[in-house]
């Protein structure tokens, strides 16, 4: 049984304890959060042992595995300080999206996972669905042959006025994830964006991309949208075929070439995921799972490095909007 310890408990911190606690894998043996009121709330909550700071937590607890729930500016500021100490106490990490807001302090945090041995993955939950999984089933089985283009877009409403980056930086780890999940690394970068009425922000964005193997792709993002149905679609084509996965888990559907019928997947109604919040479950479970079994940490589904990888496509992006140029991801260097 694995020992896990939550850092930081604010609503996302919550659903990770909670989940946490009904894991059969795994133990909820502490929490920790710098904030008195979370700390007694979650205390009461998960009968748990509550800690202010992270080293005395480790000191008193030891436990397995971390999970780093902080939030911050762009969602991800607060990450870098309790992963940094929780890798270097020799605990494996999963931490919540982004990684960070700063590529410098993403890149010391994967070196140090890499130097400690450890397994550092991200909450990257939207490729842990049993609709993504058929998906790279069937790109693995050839279903779609020599890959062409993938079509992205997501979109919620977040009022919120951070960075002029915000939505790009905090929204998009998810979506370059499952992009580069099925098509490979990012060359260069693209990308346009505008404002909402009375938003300062870029609200909306779309980018262009060049993968490394060649395929193309389109990424669409708003925070301007309300959260509706559909609110996700993954679309991946190639020369044999093409699948379009829509809202994460609901439904994967695959087209093959010159053929009249299609093949599906739908969500069942009974024994399927009943919502939104189990992507973190089965994100959680993976993680647990490949922890148990030793795993190597380089073979960490959605790892530290996958999620670095994704912050600095978009950087690229970042830089791209600023200069409008193309950008190639390899240059981006550790200032963002």
């Amino acid at each position: 049984m694995l020992r896990v310890s939550v850092i930081g408990l604010g609503p996302i911190g919550n659903r990770h304890a909670g989940l946490v606690k009904a894991s059969p894998l795994a133990e909820l043996v502490g929490i920790c959060d710098l904030r008195s009121d979370r700390l007694e709330a979650g205390q009461a909550a998960f009968v748990v042992p509550g800690f202010a700071d992270v080293p005395s937590m480790l000191n008193a607890l030891a436990p397995d595995i971390c999970i780093v729930a902080t939030g911050g500016y762009e969602y991800g500021s607060e990450h870098y300080e309790p992963t940094m100490q929780a890798l270097d106490f020799g605990c494996h990490v999963l931490g919540e999206k982004p990684i960070s807001n700063s590529i410098r302090e993403a890149e010391e945090m994967v070196a140090l996972a890499k130097q400690k041995g450890v397994c550092y993955g991200i909450n990257l939950n939207h490729r842990f669905t049993p609709a993504a999984q058929i998906a790279k089933r069937w790109q693995e089985e050839g279903r779609l042959g020599h890959l062409l283009f993938v079509n992205m877009s997501m979109w919620i409403m977040n009022p919120r006025e951070s960075s002029p980056y915000f939505q790009l930086k905090a929204l998009h780890p998810h979506t370059v994830d499952v992009m580069r999940h099925f098509c490979g690394d990012v060359e260069s970068v693209h990308c346009f964006a505008t404002k909402a009425p009375g938003r300062k922000i870029w609200s909306t964005a779309t980018f262009n991309m060049r993968f490394k193997n060649g395929v193309v792709g389109v990424l669409t993002g708003s925070y301007d949208i309300e959260r509706g149905h559909p609110m996700e679609r993954c679309e991946v084509a190639g020369v044999k075929g093409r699948f379009v996965i829509d809202d994460m888990y609901r439904e994967v559907t695959l087209y093959p070439a010159g053929e009249m019928e299609k093949r599906v997947y739908s969500n069942p109604i009974f024994g399927g995921m009943r919502d939104f919040e189990e992507t973190f479950l089965n994100r959680q479970q993976r993680f647990f799972e490949q922890v148990s079994d030793d795993v190597h940490p380089d073979r960490i589904d959605g790892s530290g490095a996958e999620g670095l990888a994704a912050q600095k496509v978009l950087a690229a992006a970042i830089e791209s909007l600023e200069h409008g140029t193309v950008v190639k991801v390899d240059e981006i260097s550790h200032y963002y």
